[in-house]
């Protein structure tokens, strides 16, 4: 059964240094911090699998969207694989829209961060999809992939067009890479509920260079909830050997990201993913005094190990 969810509110982040972390992304990426707390019990144990747990959790707000930067005090998790590549199945990044990319781009180099693409692209216009569309990917300090992404006037969210003065506007969507697009659509739409708004293929000199992967081609696609944030489906046809998620990753590991998706009954759709879903959600957990901001949520792995927090409609 196809399930209906409500929105797809946020991306959070696993960080190793929580300090340097809201740095950068305050500094460099103009977030403004709305909240600050550690959160710790036996919901949150129950939540995450682990014991002992204790968080700091830091809510950024971009626009009209949240950045969720999570802390494990205890107990730590691995850091990024210094190796990571974009066409590994750990990739996920966020795509942050600019008003302006060569001004954006600027204002990275000034503050010296790390760069995948040697400098944005515009893609090409024989594709109609992404065409003149402009993209840029580097990542924050922790290694987590971000992107800067600038819409031309035909293309995007009608929300991106509005004139403003800021140079970073908020997260049109979250990107992540699979190894099979017909079973992840089948997850995410088919069992979840989202559609298919637009479906592409990406390759040549530009993608090259966005990715800094060689001889690259990407079939992609765009995936839509009711409300929030959109996902976007990476798979790298070309070339052979992106890496799988490591089959011992847990929650507090710095490479994992959880996308959080809002269902009206987590209890409910728990029950329908375990009898319809080859994936097992873990247990559902209560957080009565609404650590996380939600009552009942639970974590639950996409068919390529992509963390989702799955939870009830959160408190008005």
């Amino acid at each position: 059964m196809k399930m209906s969810i409500v929105a797809i509110a946020s991306v959070s982040l696993t960080i190793a240094d929580m300090e340097q972390a809201i740095a950068f992304y305050t500094t460099v990426l103009g977030c403004h911090k709305s909240s600050d707390r550690e959160v710790a019990g036996a919901g949150i144990d129950r939540l995450y699998g682990l014991t002992d747990v204790k968080l700091r959790v830091v809510q950024l707000q971009l626009g009209n969207e949240t950045i969720e930067l999570i802390e494990f005090l205890t107990p730590k998790g691995r850091p990024m694989p210094t190796d990571s590549r974009s066409h590994d199945r750990w990739f996920q990044h966020l795509a942050i829209v600019v008003s302006d990319m060569a001004k954006a781009y600027g204002h990275l180099r000034q503050h010296w961060t790390p760069q995948t693409s040697p400098q944005p692209q515009t893609l090409p216009e024989w594709n109609p999809v992404a065409g003149d569309i402009q993209s840029f990917y580097f990542k924050d300090w922790d290694g987590h992939n971000l992107e800067l992404i600038h819409f031309p006037v035909d293309k995007g969210d009608p929300k991106w067009q509005q004139p403003t003065d800021a140079l970073f506007l908020g997260i049109d969507h979250t990107a992540i890479v699979v190894a099979d697009t017909a079973a992840s659509r089948a997850f995410y739409c088919d069992q979840l509920g989202m559609e298919l708004q637009q479906a592409s293929e990406n390759f040549g000199s530009e993608q090259e260079q966005l990715s800094n992967v060689s001889d690259v081609q990407v079939q992609i696609s765009s995936l839509k909830a009711s409300s929030g944030l959109g996902i976007e489906l990476l798979e790298y046809t070309k070339p052979d050997g992106g890496r799988s998620m490591p089959d011992d990753t847990r929650a507090n590991d710095v490479w994992v990201c959880q996308t959080t998706v809002v269902v009206e009954d987590a209890i409910a759709t728990a029950q329908q993913l375990a009898v319809s879903s080859p994936i097992a959600p873990l247990a559902v957990a209560t957080l009565t005094n609404y650590e996380l901001g939600f009552k009942q949520g639970f974590l639950m792995p996409d068919p390529d190990g992509h963390l989702l927090r799955i939870v009830e409609t959160e408190r008005s």
